[in-house]
């Protein structure tokens, strides 16, 4: 497992509980299941890449010290609602009422204006933010159960920003604000609260591998407040404290984890 500071925070209202994670198999989504996991969460998360999905599983289920359960993975294909539907009641099945969804999946593949097609617009879509909305919709009933719960979306900078290069994938992600403020104010009355974590151009092995180059570290150094590599880790912390109860006034929020570049 990843080393994780022994000196930041613990949220015992976290431990036990229920926490599905969707595209948590590699980069910011592996950083939440490590995080959710060191807390004593039982944790389950989505991804299509199954090699990255069960190692990981097998990497932190090799030491279930202090009871924690190990990790349960599932490969799901977000964009077929059917299977999202499947997977979620699988996990409720094998781990118990849904407490906390962290809604991380998308591809912010680049493309232009001018090659986006009705059919490649509808497949962004579905990546980026449809799914959000159907697992959020898939686990209510679990909230309600519970007398209350967390939806935590994962939005973007991007269109903050005014960033070209990938429109699709921006729409989405503006859009994903005002889904959350939308249930948030439906979902309040039932103890469930949604909020957006924002991340800023999160340094993970594929965005170094395909989209960094020199002229992006310049736009980093001149665009974020703070100096250094902002990490999966960074956006692990505050998912934390938006799942526990340390957070539990806290509902239509947009959390904004960028080093103060937006």
């Amino acid at each position: 497992m990843t080393s994780i500071d022994k000196k930041l925070a613990r949220y015992p209202s976290i431990a036990g509980k229920t926490v599905l994670i969707t595209g948590g198999a590699t980069g910011i989504g592996e950083g939440f299941v490590e995080h959710f996991f060191d807390q004593g969460a039982k944790v389950a998360f989505f991804d299509i890449d199954t090699e990255a999905g069960e190692a990981l599983a097998d990497r932190l289920g090799a030491d279930l010290a202090d009871g924690r359960t190990r990790p349960m993975f599932l490969r799901v294909d977000l964009t077929d609602i059917d299977a999202l539907r499947k997977g979620i009641a699988d996990v409720r099945a094998a781990l118990g009422p849904i407490a906390v969804l962290v809604n991380n999946a998308a591809n912010d593949k680049r493309h232009s204006i001018e090659e986006v097609t009705p059919e490649s617009y509808d497949a962004g879509i579905a990546v980026n933010i449809r799914h959000q909305f159907f697992a959020a919709q898939a686990v209510i009933d679990d909230m309600k159960q519970l007398g209350g719960g967390s939806i935590i979306n994962l939005g973007s900078v991007s269109w903050m920003l005014k960033n070209g290069g990938f429109p699709v994938y921006v729409t989405a992600k503006s859009a994903v604000q005002g889904m959350t403020r939308g249930l948030a104010r439906d979902l309040g009355k039932f103890r469930i609260r949604v909020n957006t974590l924002v991340p800023g151009w999160v340094m993970t092995e594929k965005q170094k591998r395909l989209w960094l180059d020199e002229a992006g570290k310049l736009t980093l150094k001149q665009g974020q407040c703070l100096e250094g590599e902002l990490l999966p880790e960074h956006l692990a912390r505050a998912a934390l404290f938006l799942a526990s109860d340390d957070s539990r006034m806290m509902t239509a929020q947009d959390v904004i984890v960028d080093a103060g570049w937006a």
